[in-house]
């Protein structure tokens, strides 16, 4: 005990030792308690993913195809299977990569030619469960978000070197295990200007009945602080978002909402959402996007004062992960703009999306315009050469582009 205290103190991170209640008995247990002793443990070397490969050159040759605006130019990253979203470490640049199966991946430009040289598995010893969502705090404190299970990582830029990092669980589960679900079963992360954790919590039905709802915290934005305590629903009525990031000024929550699927091709929109206060609401299940109303809610009474996206996205794109941009890179009037990766529709017979967006966001923090800034993904005959899930900015103040069709990561620069 009197070694996880030290431990504790000495990362600035007690609590998360403490936080969570007891996992499964045998092997996993053992894991995790070796690990809060930095003692070694048993699990395996981390999997390696090669980049010098046949694989890495076609990517390459799609690339060619992706345009963008005058200046601007794509490049492979990394090759890294099922890249989800992002979480870049503030003292390496090490990119954290959450994944929608069982592996953390990082990878690691350690020459700084802007490309990642390794990429390689995360704490192989730890039991992820859908590691999409990856955030870091302002103590370089890594957080895994989990299906349902929130994971905490103090110093990952140092231990990701190994196989055994320093390991705390912050949340055990957000809902009952018998509660679990596969659909919309993937989480997101955002560090607030709060000091505070804020993730979505997808409900797993398209629309649920009115005897289903209500569900929460599923089909919420969820707050809490960063050793567990404090947990509370911030936003409510929101379907599946799969993108939450605050404004670098103002500190206003923004997200990406999924909206209903089987409406038609060109309905319901989907939204990019402004939560300026705790406990608004955003209109599911009565609204299926925008202002459409749901079939199964359409005779029921809305809650007072539901808020309305700020924009709207041609129906079916799927817009996941975004990202402000506050580096210098890029030209000025890109700055506090927002990026939102289009993952693309999975089911409309001429797809959309596919491609990243350009939201022009002004002074006030009012959007004013949004344009196609990375598109050619999608060919000409509907098939999908690449799905982007989530942008994050380097240092240098270039983009990176998940992708998980492709199992890659791009880096878009500026030359001017």
């Amino acid at each position: 005990m009197g070694t996880r205290l030290g431990f504790a103190a000495a990362m600035a991170a007690s609590t998360l030792l403490a936080g969570g209640t007891a996992l499964a008995q045998g092997n996993v247990q053992e894991t995790l308690d070796k690990l809060q002793d930095f003692r070694i443990t048993e699990a395996p070397e981390p999997e390696m993913v090669p980049q010098d490969t046949e694989r890495a050159a076609n990517i390459r040759k799609t690339l060619e195809r992706i345009k963008l605006p005058d200046g601007f130019e794509i490049s492979l990253y990394a090759v890294v299977p099922d890249a989800r979203h992002m979480a870049v470490g503030p003292n390496t640049a090490v990119v954290f990569v959450g994944t929608r199966k069982e592996r953390v991946w990082t990878v690691t430009d350690r020459d700084k030619d802007r490309v990642g040289d390794e990429v390689k598995q995360f704490a192989p010893g730890i039991p992820f469960k859908f590691p999409n969502g990856v955030a870091f705090d302002d103590q370089g404190i890594l957080y895994v978000a989990g299906h349902n299970r929130l994971w905490a990582f103090p110093a990952a830029e140092f231990f990701y070197e190994g196989k055994d990092p320093a390991v705390g669980i912050v949340k055990n589960k957000f809902f009952p295990r018998d509660e679990e679900y596969f659909n919309h079963a993937f989480r997101v992360l955002s560090h607030g200007p709060d000091g505070k954790l804020y993730m979505s919590i997808g409900q797993p039905y398209n629309v649920p009945s009115p005897d289903q709802w209500p569900m929460e915290p599923k089909g919420t934005i969820v707050r809490l602080n960063t050793d567990g305590s404090g947990w509370e629903v911030y936003a409510h009525g929101i379907r599946n978002s799969v993108g939450v990031e605050h404004h670098p000024e103002s500190g206003n929550l923004w997200f990406t909402d999924n909206q209903v699927d089987g409406m038609g091709p060109d309905i319901p929109p989907g939204e990019l959402n402004k939560a300026t206060q705790k406990g608004q609401h955003f209109g599911f299940p009565w609204y299926g996007g925008g202002d459409t109303r749901t079939e199964p809610w359409k005779d029921k009474e809305p809650p007072e004062g539901v808020v309305f996206p700020e924009l709207t996205f041609q129906a079916h794109t799927a817009n996941l992960g975004l990202t402000f941009y506050t580096g210098s890179q890029f030209p000025d009037s890109y700055k506090n703009d927002l990026f939102v990766a289009q993952h693309g529709s999975w089911n409309r017979k001429e797809p959309v999306g596919a491609r990243v967006m350009h939201v022009d966001v002004d002074a006030e923090g009012n959007v004013v315009s949004k344009t196609p800034f990375a598109e050619g993904w999608l060919t000409e005959n509907d098939e999908y050469l690449g799905r982007p899930v989530d942008v994050a900015q380097l240092p240098d103040g270039s983009l990176l582009v998940s992708d998980d069709f492709t199992g890659a990561i791009y880096r878009i620069h500026y030359e001017g």
